[in-house]
């Protein structure tokens, strides 16, 4: 038998015939060839001229990082000669057999195991460090020079920095795409996603592309240890991508795009619980259909007594558009529903039908009314018990929820009615800013709790934030976790704190004091002192009549009130050359208009097309 190693040998013919002679000339030896992806220009030879001289009887293994050229397989000749073994890990009895030869301790099996999966040599490297450690424990985990054994014999050396950034990238999503690619690596993306999907420990699926675990564990570990603040950029620009892609993909792939998101939180003990990544199609969700109501009932009965059931009929009959249907993909048996029921108007019938939308309606009433245009929305679900509390379904549903809070448009206050939550899942939901309100509605003898959420207090940009803070910094505590919650105004509070800042232009003190500072106008201008911001919003909304011919007249009538500091309103109008009646008219009119202009920017945001009196 002889042996021949690529990282050792010379990359050209004759060194390899001179190494691999012996099986040139004894029908009987055997080759092998190891880290053939060294010497892999040599492919095309060996298949062509090499191999042919090999005398029947021989054997010749070749093993490398790289799957065979197509070529092999085209040619009949090889058909019958040639055989593929693709090396998958190691099984769990094999796993587990491979460590007691090592001596690894009962106690230090499992974190090695989550570690290395059934990767041999990780788990040889991994085996021979923790069984020296004798401090090590549940708790161990591999050190820095594992890690980096594990990448040179796993990646190797790469071509460059932007290949390194796009393995890395990999790595920490999901499931990688060439546009995932683009919004964290904006260079040469199609060309480097086109290199990562012939990597050997990469592979293809409908999603995307995803590193073998192994590989995509030792990448995180390594960048995180080598370049915490790169790793903390990188995370940025894909956690801002992913959530963009939840509020515009098409509603069948929401569940998707939210997994996706939330993927990138599956290194938090807090929230890993709750993010588990699933088989793909293990369950499907579905839209009601009219057929579906039956098991509806059916279904909530069973998961919440009939009084339940009386509330999920009147809400598939009034909004059927809300349900969700949830099955078992391998046997299609219908396990949970849920309903994301969205509410613009006070309806007594509704009220008198659903305690739980009543006391949703009492809390957002007594606390902050909505406000034209804004609605609120309540999600229930009903789960058979087997799927309540921590199961992939309710996963599901949770992801559907997500969703539904980051696509929203002008929604005030969301609420999640949970029938007597245990403790996990409150403090999760308080993880996510979702906080239980202390009247708790009752269907029949069911008492339920209502997380809610308050979303112009604390807008989706800033959940994401937070929720963002969560992964990078490991916790929900901490001066940095908290979100400055915005002040929600009603329209006449809103006219009014714009009349009194407009009187307190010149002074910066004056409008620190004011409610403006803290409304979503002043939150979109990121980075700006608050009372600088309000005072520039100000001048800007007055230069900004000019623009309206019907509105010139308003222009100059705020800007010599307001901007040029006349000392008096008589003087003012004197400079305009007007009556006294005249400017007082145009400078009332302008106030409103200006009103007018600002509340609509608070309520659409600062792109919403602009605002037009009628």
């Amino acid at each position: 038998m002889s042996m021949v190693d690529g990282r050792t040998l010379e990359p050209s013919q004759a060194a390899f015939e001179a190494e691999a002679e012996l099986v040139l000339r004894d029908a009987d030896a055997v080759l092998l060839v190891d880290n053939f992806e060294r010497i892999q220009g040599l492919e095309g030879w060996l298949r062509e001229r090499f191999l042919p001289r090999v005398p029947m009887g021989a054997l010749v293994v070749i093993a490398g990082q790289y799957a065979p050229d197509m070529r092999w397989q085209a040619d009949p000749g090889w058909a019958g000669a040639l055989e593929v073994l693709p090396l998958r890990d190691l099984r769990a009895e094999d796993a587990q057999a491979l460590m007691d030869s090592c001596g690894v301790p009962a106690e230090l099996r499992q974190p090695l195991l989550a570690f290395a999966g059934g990767h041999p040599l990780a788990l040889l490297l991994g085996a021979a460090v923790a069984v020296k450690d004798g401090g090590a424990s549940r708790r161990w985990m591999p050190n820095q020079d594992v890690v980096a054994t594990l990448l040179d014999q796993l990646v190797g050396e790469l071509p460059s920095a932007a290949h390194r950034h796009a393995l890395e990238i990999c790595a920490h999503a999901y499931m990688t795409t060439e546009d995932l690619l683009r919004a964290a690596l904006p260079e040469d993306a199609g060309r480097l996603f086109g290199w990562l999907r012939r990597l050997p420990f990469v592979e293809s699926s409908s999603l995307g592309l995803f590193p073998h675990d192994l590989v995509r564990e030792v990448l995180e570990a390594d960048l995180r240890w080598r370049d915490p603040e790169g790793y903390a950029v990188m995370h940025d620009r894909m956690h801002a991508h992913l959530a963009e892609r939840v509020r515009t993909t098409r509603d069948v792939d929401v569940l998707g795009a939210v997994a996706a998101l939330l993927y990138l939180h599956r290194d938090n003990s807090a929230l890993a619980d709750f993010h588990r990544c699933h088989d793909e199609g293990e369950f499907q969700e579905e839209v009601l259909r009219k057929e579906d109501v039956g098991t509806l009932l059916r279904v909530a009965t069973t998961a919440e007594g009939a009084a339940s059931a009386g509330c999920a009929a009147f809400w598939a009959e009034r909004q059927p558009q809300a349900f969700r249907l949830y099955r078992r993909t391998e046997t299609g048996e219908p396990v949970a529903f849920s309903a994301w029921l969205r509410l613009a108007e006070l309806d007594e019938e509704e009220l008198t039908a659903d305690p739980i939308v009543a006391q949703a309606w009492a809390h957002a009433r007594a606390t902050t009314p909505l406000r034209a245009g804004e609605h609120l929305a309540v999600s229930r679900l009903w789960a058979l018990p087997p799927y309540r509390g921590n199961s992939p379904v309710m996963d599901l549903i949770q992801w559907r929820v997500i969703g539904n809070c980051l696509r929203a448009e002008r929604m005030a206050w969301s609420y999640i009615a949970i029938q007597r939550p245990n403790k996990a899942w409150v403090e999760h939901l308080r993880r996510y800013g979702m906080c239980d309100i202390s009247e708790q509605p009752r269907l029949g003898d069911d008492v339920y709790t209502l997380f809610v959420h308050d979303w112009r207090a604390v807008p989706v940009q800033a959940w994401l934030e937070r929720m963002n803070h969560l992964l990078v910094d490991g916790c929900a505590d901490g001066p940095s976790a908290a979100v400055a919650e915005l002040a929600v105004l009603s329209q006449a509070e809103f006219a009014e704190a714009v009349r009194k800042a407009l009187r307190q232009l010149s002074r910066l003190d004056a409008l620190a004091a004011s409610p403006l500072t803290r409304t979503r106008l002043i939150a979109e201008r990121a980075g700006q002192d608050p009372a600088a911001a309000l005072g520039d919003l100000l001048r800007q909304a007055i230069d900004d009549l000019r623009e309206d011919p019907r509105s010139v007249k308003f222009h100059r009538a705020l800007s010599v009130t307001f901007l040029r500091g006349a000392s008096t309103q008589e003087l003012a109008a004197e400079h305009l050359g007007l009556p006294f009646t005249t400017y007082r008219r145009h400078l009332t009119a302008g106030i409103e208009r200006l009103c007018a202009d600002l509340w609509h920017r608070e309520l659409y945001g600062t792109n919403a097309p602009a605002y037009r009196s009628t």
